[in-house]
């Protein structure tokens, strides 16, 4: 995968679901992943399940600016990831910047 002109980011979001909320926190997350691949300028979105345990997830999402975190659409599911999460949502974020070694 090259870069944009401008450089990609990739955001890498971590979230345990509150007690009890497991399966719908899961089923939140599957039914983002393809609004979220279909968005302008997505470039990859993979959701994960922490193997072994239940109800912790990653989120790796690569876009081609960070115009994204402020789309419509995600202002319009942070309530509702709200409800689901323990914790909240900025504590999970990591935004990663590409670098490459000279040649």
């Amino acid at each position: 995968m090259t870069a944009t002109p401008t450089g990609y980011v990739t955001v890498i979001w971590e979230a345990r679901a509150k007690a009890g909320r497991e399966a719908d926190l899961k089923a939140f997350i599957t039914a983002a992943v393809t609004p979220s691949r279909n968005d302008p300028g997505n470039i990859d979105y993979e959701a994960h399940e922490v193997e072994g345990r239940p109800g912790e997830f990653v989120i790796h999402e690569r876009w081609e600016t960070r115009a994204h975190l402020a789309a419509p659409r995600m202002r319009e599911l942070v309530p509702q990831m709200l409800e689901l999460i323990d914790g909240s949502i900025e504590d999970g974020i990591r935004l990663l910047r590409p670098f490459r070694p000279a040649r």
